[in-house]
């Protein structure tokens, strides 16, 4: 369910693309990030940072390109995410004394030190790549092609991505980290 929920401003604007174009679209984004946040603080009396990022993003990028009438604002906003995204993985390699991809992953599986960093620089790696492949597409393909690679792409390359590191992990897990599950962490 917090995959939907997370996914919601996205399909919204992709739906909303389809039956009005990208203008409504992104106007359809920018509230559904809103009633996000809202219902996230309504809810739990918190919100995830990923979604007021996304909520400042979208009110900017989308913001942006509502007033003056450019796509090109919207279509850098997934560009943008990931590359901040990107830029706090890289910078937890040197502050405090764990990467981020440690301190989000550490209750469910323990690793020595040195495979948690080779894990947080391939997050860095796949951060920056999804940036450079959004704008790739962004700037070479039809405003329909983006639309769809921004729900089915970006999308895809992630579960590709967290799929080929559950491989990767299941080469260091030990026998206690694979009888573990979350409600027993």
């Amino acid at each position: 369910m917090k995959f939907i929920t997370d996914l919601f401003p996205v399909i919204l604007f992709f739906i909303a693309y389809q039956l009005y174009g990208i203008y409504t679209a992104t106007a359809v984004a920018i509230a559904a990030s809103f009633v996000q946040v809202a219902l996230g603080w309504i809810r739990h009396r918190q919100v995830p940072k990923m979604h007021w990022i996304t909520l400042g993003l979208l009110v900017v990028f989308g913001g942006l390109t509502l007033i003056l009438r450019d796509p090109l604002f919207i279509k850098w906003k997934p560009t943008v995410v990931n590359w901040l995204f990107g830029i706090v993985f890289l910078g937890s390699q040197f502050i405090g004394e764990r990467p981020l991809v440690e301190r989000m992953m550490s209750q469910s599986v323990s690793l020595p030190a040195n495979i948690w960093r080779r894990l947080n620089i391939a997050w860095v790696l796949f951060f920056f790549l999804m940036g450079i492949v959004n704008i790739y597409v962004a700037y070479n393909y039809s405003e329909e092609t983006w639309v769809n690679f921004k729900l089915f792409g970006l999308m895809g390359m992630t579960i590709v991505f967290v799929i080929l590191q559950a491989f990767y992990l299941a080469r260091f897990m030990t026998d206690q980290d694979q009888d573990s599950t979350p409600e027993e962490s």
